[in-house]
């Protein structure tokens, strides 16, 4: 538990996403109470709500606090607090991330919300918002990727040649593999990670960067982990389903994010047409993304630019990752007044 945490009170909603999956937010309040606005935050793939509070002395949710704003943390269909499903980032835009901005400002009161949003956090976020589903989100912080995935080679490798191969019998990839179970293709896959990842002895650290990138490690550098962070990320990884990954190899050979089957209210390519929204995008990304390279969000910026030239920002962090943007030991000092620069412009 971070340093900081005693100070959070924590009440918990739950709430029905628009096909009917049971969703939950978590609405953080402290002393003094919120002078700002309500913040939506959105987790990335098979993480939760709580990966936004690391223990680190001071986390993300201690900065929005500490800035005034009303926090609320979602539980989208990924969430490893939730019952596993298969799930497609078109799910989540479609039916997840508009009831919770909807359920957010009914409690609130309030007309508009931000957001700050992760990984496929982030995909799913401005999925909805470029489809014209999420009007009321003013501002939205994406880290990571947001509508152009662009991965390092051999991610391709493993999303084009190996995921065929895996879909035939998993339904998902299990990062907590390393317990278990022991079916022959889990053990050999786990075994094979161990071997290939000889730079850290955290089974989950290996199992994370099969399974979620390209890099030694592929989601933050170590040295912006401190040894307790290291230690915690064992148990915040869960199933990433072989749905998504489909998506995600689609989405690459297209530039884009593309739908895998056509819905009314979503678009079969996401990034073909203008935006519709009015909400400024803050683009953040590290140098040293070893998940989604920082292409991914530098062709964003030139599609909201096409569109509404002068309005969104890229935010490169030099020396940074994917996920240590948030998890970092100095992510208080290098990254979060960034962030909170962008939502108070």
């Amino acid at each position: 538990m971070n340093a900081t945490r005693f100070r959070h009170r924590d009440d918990v909603h739950f709430l029905p996403a628009d096909d009917g999956v049971t969703l939950t937010l978590i609405r953080v309040r402290t002393e003094p109470e919120a002078t700002k606005g309500p913040l939506l935050l959105v987790h990335g793939v098979a993480m939760r709500a709580e990966s936004f509070r690391p223990p680190v002395p001071r986390t993300i949710v201690d900065a929005l606090l500490d800035d005034g704003w009303d926090v609320w943390m979602l539980n989208w269909r990924g969430s490893t607090d939730l019952d596993p499903r298969p799930w497609t980032l078109d799910d989540v835009a479609l039916n997840d991330i508009p009831a919770a901005v909807r359920y957010v400002l009914a409690q609130t009161g309030a007309v508009s919300l931000k957001a700050v949003a992760h990984c496929q956090g982030s995909t799913s976020l401005s999925m909805a918002a470029v489809s014209g589903l999420v009007p009321e989100v003013e501002v939205i912080v994406s880290n990571g990727v947001s509508l152009h995935p662009v991965i390092p080679p051999f991610g391709r490798v493993k999303l084009h040649g190996l995921r065929p191969l895996l879909q035939r019998t998993q339904t998902y990839v299990d990062v907590p593999w390393r317990d278990g179970p022991e079916r022959a293709l889990p053990r050999l896959t786990r075994n094979a990670v161990r071997l290939w990842h000889a730079e850290c002895g955290n089974p989950s650290c290996n199992m994370a960067s099969f399974a979620l990138g390209s890099g030694h490690p592929a989601l933050w550098r170590h040295a912006n982990l401190d040894a307790a962070t290291h230690d915690w990320v064992s148990t915040e990884f869960g199933r990433v389903p072989m749905s998504y990954y489909a998506q995600l190899a689609a989405s690459e050979r297209a530039g884009q994010i593309v739908s895998l089957r056509p819905r009314e209210g979503l678009r079969a390519r996401y990034a073909e047409e203008a935006p519709r929204t009015n909400a400024r995008f803050a683009l953040f990304t590290g140098s040293e993304n070893r998940a989604f390279l920082p292409e991914s969000q530098k062709a964003t910026l030139a599609y909201l630019n096409r569109h509404q030239p002068g309005r969104h920002s890229l935010h490169v962090l030099r020396g940074y990752g994917h996920a240590d943007v948030f998890l970092g030991r100095r992510a208080h000092i290098d990254v979060y007044p960034r962030i909170l620069a962008a939502l108070n412009a």
